[in-house]
């Protein structure tokens, strides 16, 4: 009966190593995130309205 448990638990052991496995095994970026452009801002010096 115990042999049973310990097969059981070899199988789900392997299971949940193999779903992280695929999760976390995708191919990493090869160049870094590209950064958030800012409309440029209005010059503080300008009064004309």
């Amino acid at each position: 009966m115990w042999l049973l448990f310990v097969e059981a638990g070899i199988a789900l052991f392997l299971l949940i190593f193999i779903v992280w496995w695929t999760m976390f095994a995708g191919r990493k970026p090869t160049h870094p995130p590209k950064r958030e452009q800012r409309p440029p801002e209005k010059d503080k010096t300008d009064t004309h309205y």
